[in-house]
């Protein structure tokens, strides 16, 4: 029996309600509607290309620990979370794939010419053919299809859109033309290549990995080539709630302020004749001490101190969430964000008195009800992230009236990575 997509048969499809449970903090009711509209928009551009339709999820992504290590070969941990892309999905004979973004351009890439293209370089054309490519060089199936997207996943608040993107195109290709056989981590690895060499970004890989792995995931950069990572399950949802608050700043001219942590970090590491603070031992930088400050501004001293000692808070945290300890982590996020604002100090630009996040932090933590507090992501303007005990509901309510509804997140960590929407038949 063909899967109908109108909202009525939806909410009669147990598959569908048992997904939107599982995978979204919204309504099954809302997410029927969702994606009845959704299908109805692909069937609309794509007419009876689209008779038989597939649903495919990728999810954004937050950082919960490791804040500023991964690009010194360092420890994160990051999740998955209830915000997702959303496509449907109709596979096509022709060799071609072609995206339907709403409010964005479309998408056109000819699966006979996968070579980089200049023109495409900071398009969305560009990592759909690069996860091609790079499926096609490590000798899987590549095949045409047809996609119409939506997403809620929120630009400019540090939860990787374009990831997302990415992760959603290569499940295509896994499930649709491979048989699910190309693993999570692989993947991850694929969706990063094309956003190096085809989009021209030069990104690492905790994004792509949290995203495509679902759950948290510790990843383990010390080989960034081939870092180690490992997935868990967040156990907390029964006593938190997650928020992620945007509370103002603009990150158009913060380049030069996230390029100052990586030079300050390299300028210490260099002193040992290293290219990264993760080959250097932490008690031989310590031992250093008297020549480094003597030598180097306390700032670069303060941001190498703090590397040092988010590996251990990312590893201490992973303990925590294995043994089912909030107490421990929770303590340990805080933990983490207060080092962020003191020692790495990434949470306001030098010389803006505004200080969106310090306040945005000041005013949460005086909040009853909230666990933990930290600096979401880059830093510097943005968003902060917050975990508030399960009974703490008028917060969202608190946070929307200082900063809009629009701009206070309430999430949940998804099990899931980028998956397939299985409806049954």
């Amino acid at each position: 029996m063909a899967i109908l997509y109108d909202k009525k048969s939806l909410l009669e499809n147990k598959n569908f309600v048992l997904a939107a449970e599982k995978l979204y903090t919204a309504s099954p009711e809302d997410m029927a509607q969702r994606t009845s509209d959704l299908v109805t928009r692909h069937r609309l551009s794509f007419g009876s290309a689209a008779d038989e339709v597939r649903l495919f999820s990728a999810p954004g992504r937050i950082e919960i620990a490791g804040n500023h290590t991964d690009h010194n070969n360092g420890k994160v941990l990051a999740a998955a979370i209830s915000v997702d892309l959303l496509g449907a999905v109709s596979l096509t004979a022709e060799p071609k794939i072609i995206v339907n973004s709403i409010g964005y351009p479309s998408v056109s890439v000819d699966l006979n010419d996968l070579e980089p293209k200049d023109r495409e370089k900071g398009d969305s054309a560009a990592l759909v053919r690069g996860i091609a490519r790079a499926f096609r060089d490590r000798g899987y199936n590549i095949g045409g299809f047809l996609a119409t997207t939506t997403s809620d996943v929120f630009k400019g608040a540090g939860m990787s859109s374009s990831a997302s993107f990415e992760l959603f195109v290569a499940e295509v290709l896994n499930a649709a033309y491979n048989g699910g056989v190309v693993s999570d981590v692989e993947k991850a690895v694929i969706s990063q290549y094309a956003e190096n060499v085809f989009f021209g970004k030069p990104s690492g890989l905790m994004d792509q990995s949290a995203i495509s792995i679902g759950g948290v995931s510790y990843i383990d950069f010390k080989d960034p080539a081939a870092p180690v990572v490992e997935k868990l399950e967040w156990p907390f949802d029964k006593e938190s709630i997650i928020y992620v608050v945007n509370c103002g700043g603009d990150h158009c001219n913060l380049t030069a302020n996230y390029a100052e942590i990586m030079q300050d970090m390299k300028k210490v590491a260099n002193e040992f004749g290293a290219e990264k603070l993760r080959e250097i031992e932490p008690g031989e930088f310590y031992a250093a001490m008297g020549e480094l400050k003597a030598k180097y501004p306390g700032r670069a001293i303060l941001r190498a101190m703090h590397y040092f000692e988010e590996n251990d808070r990312v590893d201490e945290l992973k303990d925590a969430i294995s043994f089912d300890d909030s107490a421990k982590a929770f303590s340990v996020i805080n933990a983490s964000g207060l080092s962020s604002q003191l020692k790495l100090q990434n949470c306001y630009p030098e010389g803006d008195f505004s200080e969106p996040i310090p306040l945005a932090l000041a005013i949460a933590k005086d909040y009853a009800g909230v666990k933990a507090a930290r600096v979401h992501g880059g830093g510097f303007a943005g968003t902060i992230l917050v975990i508030t005990d399960i009974e703490a509901d008028e917060f969202g309510e608190y946070m929307s009236s200082l900063y809009g509804a629009e701009n206070v997140h309430r999430l949940k960590i998804r099990a899931e990575g980028a998956t397939e929407i299985d409806l049954g038949e």
